[in-house]
């Protein structure tokens, strides 16, 4: 009698626990409740992550925030290894819930930009502070503690990578620490990736993908970086633009010349870059080397689906302070699915206090190319040097040989690296649904599904790799100045992006 109750009894945990494993998604209801009791905790975790200085070409911090991770991570039964590459390690993560069940793999993003102290309006960048917005863009900091009183979404946290990408990181955190304190099981294996080059151009990361494809498997590749739609609602995104970036360099002089003796003579690099570049785009922002947009055709469906992105285009120009947009595309979708061709900086001599009154020995152009699915990278380089040569330009490697000058008229160097290819994933595939209702459950019909960003990820390495459909989850805020001084995160993004992370780690794949 004894052993059959036994029986039953462990029957019975054995069924409580696979209702665990296989339960549908929370509600929308209990979600919120258990992000609000946890918020506290959780706003702890972003202020310790964001503590840590995380910048890509200090090694010894990015240890430190990879050693982090992993003392956040076992606890919560993963399992860790560290990927070596020629640079920064990478970090792996999983959890394995069941042999049988599907596996979603999250790419996240560790390292940051470089910071200039001074132009930051709080002591340390990598100290976070929580602030209050005071009117006219200004902001007052405020005392941590205020948190325990009350909860104001509007309120922000600002520091170097808050949004750019530890944000993110934080939240998929946070949720797994409240499933685990509520005894809730994820339906599907979790593998995690976060790479730690991402701001040197993830130089190694493909080389650690084709090293690890097996540990790296998976069904779905979520990537939790990149803000929301302008109208800050929920967001997916299914597609990004890849990156070529080039350098150009234009000589003049031996070196640089007194403006007024050979001013009139010695043929001005700067003034001749300028004509360059000038000559690449029209009055309206479009690329005038031939062919430059031929592949690019939207048909129905595709104008249907970039129609129904809320864009407000004042609005995006009051933000971005312009009267009028550049007429690549008839709206700013339609403008993000083509190759762009931009210059990122231009340096000639000295400018300010520091003027000279000269004729520059050279000039140089920092530019980049924005790539589609539907072009062709090295035909779009091919089009750039083509127009070049065109202009009269002798190619030089670095700097020109005495021979060289002595010969040619016009010498330039160009130098460009292929840094990411583009990646796109259809609207109407499973992990289009799966992510749909995993954002439905809390957000109900708010969702915006943008078909491809304008910016530029690491994904596509693990597509062509791993054979793996990916999506973008954006979670952060538009206005949060990544990359630039006071880069912050909006606390009711943060608080949202807690909530998302609990339902998509709820939320059954279904076959």
């Amino acid at each position: 009698m004894k052993i059959s109750r036994y029986i039953k009894y462990t029957i019975f945990i054995f069924l409580i626990s696979a209702l665990s494993i296989f339960s549908q998604s929370l509600s929308k209801d209990n979600i919120a409740n258990l992000a609000k009791e946890n918020l506290k905790t959780s706003v702890n975790n972003l202020k310790e992550l964001l503590s840590i200085p995380n910048v890509a070409f200090v090694k010894e911090d990015i240890w430190e925030n990879i050693n982090y991770v992993i003392s956040k991570f076992k606890p919560l039964g993963f399992n860790y290894k560290i990927l070596p590459t020629e640079g920064n390690p990478q970090l792996f993560i999983e959890k394995i819930i069941g042999n049988k069940l599907p596996t979603v793999l999250f790419y996240m993003q560790l390292d940051g930009q470089p910071v200039d102290s001074s132009k930051w309006a709080q002591p340390d960048p990598f100290t976070p502070v929580l602030k209050k917005p005071v009117g006219n863009s200004k902001w007052n900091i405020i005392n941590w503690n205020n948190l325990n009183k009350s909860y104001n979404p509007e309120w922000r946290v600002f520091s170097r990578t808050a949004a750019d990408a530890k944000g993110p990181i934080a939240m998929f955190l946070s949720a797994l620490e409240i499933l685990q304190k509520e005894n809730i099981t994820s339906p599907f294996n979790i593998k995690g990736i976060f790479d730690t080059e991402e701001e040197l151009g993830s130089p190694h990361l493909l080389d650690a993908i084709k090293n690890n494809k097996e540990l790296l498997k998976a069904n779905y590749l979520v990537v939790l970086d990149g803000p929301r739609h302008i109208s800050n609602l929920p967001t997916l995104i299914y597609g990004a633009r890849g990156i070529i970036t080039m350098q150009l360099k234009v000589f003049g002089p031996r070196v640089p010349q007194h403006s007024g003796h050979y001013g009139n003579y010695a043929p001005n690099p700067a003034f001749r870059l300028a004509q360059l570049l000038s000559s690449m785009k029209d009055e309206n922002g479009r690329v005038l080397l031939p062919g430059y947009y031929d592949d690019v055709k939207f048909n129905d469906e595709t104008k249907k689906n970039m129609n129904n992105v809320p864009d407000d285009e004042n609005e995006i120009k009051k933000r971005l302070g312009i009267t009028e947009a550049e007429r690549v595309g008839n709206n700013y979708q339609e403008s993000i699915q083509y190759p762009s061709l931009n210059i990122d900086g231009l340096q000639s001599a000295w400018v300010g206090d520091q003027t000279r009154t000269i004729v520059p020995a050279s000039a140089t152009a920092a530019m980049d190319i924005r790539l589609v699915p539907e072009s062709d990278p090295q035909r779009l380089i091919n089009l750039v040097k083509h127009h070049i040569a065109e202009q009269g330009y002798h190619f030089v490697n670095n700097e020109p040989t005495e021979e060289e000058r002595m010969k040619y008229d016009k010498l330039i160097s160009f130098n460009y690296q292929y840094l990411y290819p583009t990646f796109r994933t259809d609207f109407g595939t499973p992990i289009d649904h799966w992510l749909t209702r995993v954002m439905k459950n809390i957000f109900r019909n708010t969702l915006i599904k943008i078909r491809q960003a304008g910016g530029s990820v690491p994904i596509s390495f693990f597509i062509k790799e791993l054979d793996v459909p990916a999506v973008l989850l954006a979670m952060v805020n538009m206005d949060d100045n990544q990359h630039s001084p006071n880069e912050n995160l909006r606390l009711g993004n943060y608080f949202e992006g807690i909530q998302t992370c609990l339902s998509l780690l709820t939320t059954k794949i279904k076959n």
